[in-house]
This record gives C-alpha cells, structure tokens and sequence, in this order.
C-alpha cells in the first residue's frame, strides 16, 4: 500500500506543477492557480503515511517528490530546447505551458520543501502525544499550519516586488482559505486511507507472519 500512496504522491506533485499556469476565480474577490485543488490532496497522503508507517517513510516520500521535480524541470527543459519539427506549429504553446519563471519555481521547490517536512514534524510530535487516538487532531493541525506557511513562502518569493503589499496579502489570505476549506473536508479521506492501510498490513502479517 505505501507503494501506492507514495506512486499518488508523487503523480499530484507533477499534475499540480504542470497545471499552475492555469488561473481561475471564485467569484470576483479570488485568482487561484488550477495547482491548489491538486496540490492540497498531497498533504493527506503524507499524513496517512506518517500514521501508518512512521516518520521516516513519511520524509523519504516528501525527499522523493523533491528529487521528481527536479528530475522533471530537467526533462522538460530539455524538451523545449529540442529543435522542433518543420510541421509543429505549437512550439511557443509548449513554452509557455510547460516553462515557469525562475522565481515561480524556486518559490514552488522552496514552499514544498519547508511546507511538507513541517506537516510531516507536527503530525509526528502530535502523534507522540495522542498515540492512535485524535487522528483528525492530527492532520488537520499538521495540514493547516503547514498549508499557511506553503502558501505564505511561495507568493512572497514568486511575486514579491512585482505586485503591492495588499495584493500579495490578499492573495495569501484567499489562497490559505481556499486550502483551509479543502483540509478540513479531506479528514474523511485520510481515515479511509489509514483504515484501508492498516488492513493491507493486518493481511500482509497473517499471509507472512
């Protein structure tokens, strides 16, 4: 099962990537990237590996996500570098979907790192506390606070000194809340998951043990 989560993990990192070129509003008073309704699902993922498999499954699966983005600007800088056949007509389209600015992806590569380690260490220091009990204490607390800081750290290198103070607030504020939202209705998720998990593993020790 950790195969699996740690194969979503990494696939919604990517999606969330490719799919942050796209903007859309939520009535007149929000612009969100497409990225967020992907990336937020991420943080569940890490959560349920955290409960079921430890701390340490849960940093590799975050230090395996960070090495695929990497790995994945390279191919795609590569791609856009290749000379383009005589009938391709879209090669500026493919530019523009698939290459950030330098600032947009630090920003995306330094929230992500800091964001997730800091989910992993608060859902893992709660955990200490309560043992298996308070789950939903857990991953939303990790995932709030982790989501805050996610949010803060990426508009503030991607754009600050190109937008005004108040618009970058207000789009953190917009942003945090959007994810807010997300993370509070994903509890369910996570309790199906690490049910799902913990009979995979209940299985698997009376198959082998």
């Amino acid at each position: 099962m950790l195969l699996y989560l740690n194969g979503a993990f990494v696939g919604l990192l990517i999606l969330s990537n490719i799919l942050a070129v796209k903007l859309f509003s939520i009535g007149p008073w929000a612009v969100l990237p497409a990225a967020v309704i992907v990336y937020v699902f991420t943080f569940p993922i890490t959560d349920t590996i955290a409960e079921v498999y430890g701390k340490e499954a849960a940093r590799q699966t975050v230090w395996a996500g960070f090495i695929t983005q990497l790995c994945a600007l390279l191919f795609i800088y590569f791609a856009i570098r290749l000379p383009a056949a005589p009938f391709f007509g879209d090669q500026a389209s493919f530019e523009t979907i698939f290459s950030a600015g330098f600032r947009v992806t630090l920003a995306s590569l330094v929230s992500y790192f800091i964001s997730q380690h800091l989910d992993v260490t608060i859902f893992h220091k709660l955990k200490q506390r309560h043992g298996n009990s308070k789950l939903w204490i857990r991953n939303n607390a990790s995932t709030m606070v982790s989501q805050l800081v996610d949010t803060t750290l990426f508009i503030a290198i991607a754009f600050y000194g190109t937008l005004p103070t108040g618009a970058l607030l207000g789009m953190i504020v917009t942003q945090y809340l959007f994810k807010w939202v997300v993370a509070g209705a994903d509890t369910p998720l996570v309790y199906l998951l690490v049910k799902l998990c913990r009979r995979r593993q209940h299985s698997t020790e009376q198959v082998y043990g």
